[in-house]
């Protein structure tokens, strides 16, 4: 599916509406394989105050490696490619079965304790956008997680939606993934090369330091500030 989405020929289907900056969906093809994806320029990023120019994409591509490196497998394939018909920028696979009722505010309590290893993700990738909407469900039942252009800034910036865990002990397991993720920041050669292709060097050293702080607390932290929710919510 990597190779695909990074080599394969795309082809934009149309502008997916409602986002803030330009964000396309598109074809990719490579030999007999087809697959859609969301196709994100940079030349379609609008300029943040608080955010360097040009990097959501490298963004949305670190934490798909992040999410792999975990274990947890809940961000959907996602490249970074050179050449586009707007020019580079992310690619990320389309979950087309994913249920367009589903969001964070109608979540099914059979599907809230996966929340946890949600929470625990943004505030390791010090997510700084996570919307209600940014999760999704597809025909099997499997959740995922999308638009994580906005994160992995050295300064705290977390903003999400689910504080359902402010202050409650992290379970031994997603605690277990913490800590083998952080000896993988410091060992896997693959991943530190991904990671220092991506962000800048103050932003990979933040992210260690947000896991050293979760190992170390062993809690969800407690929202303390009125900038700790997005706009809008969904």
């Amino acid at each position: 599916m990597l190779a695909l989405l990074r080599e394969g020929e795309l082809s934009v289907e149309g502008l997916l509406p409602y986002g803030s900056n330009y964000t396309f969906l598109a074809q990719i093809r490579r030999h007999d394989q087809v697959v859609l994806c969301v196709y994100k320029p940079i030349r379609g990023e609008r300029p943040l105050w608080d955010f360097p120019e040009n990097t959501l994409a490298f963004r949305e591509v670190a934490a798909f490696a992040v999410s792999e490196a975990l274990g947890w497998n809940f961000v959907p394939p996602t490249v970074y490619r050179e050449k586009g018909p707007h020019g580079p920028g992310s690619a990320q696979y389309f979950i087309q079965q994913a249920d367009p009722e589903f969001h964070y505010f109608n979540i099914p309590d059979d599907d809230k304790p996966e929340l946890r290893r949600v929470a625990l993700f943004d505030i390791l990738i010090n997510n700084a956008d996570r919307k209600g909407g940014h999760l999704l469900k597809d025909e099997a039942g499997k959740l995922w997680l999308i638009d994580h252009g906005i994160g992995f800034h050295a300064q705290n910036k977390l903003r999400t939606v689910i504080w359902d865990f402010a202050s409650e002990p992290i379970p031994d397991d997603l605690l277990k993934d913490t800590a083998d993720f952080r000896q993988r920041l410091e060992c896997d050669e693959d991943l530190k090369t991904a990671l220092n292709g991506l962000l800048d060097p103050l932003e990979i050293a933040a992210l260690r330091r947000r896991v050293d702080k979760v190992l170390a607390a062993r809690r969800f932290p407690a929202s303390n500030s009125g900038r700790a929710y997005p706009w809008p919510p969904v």
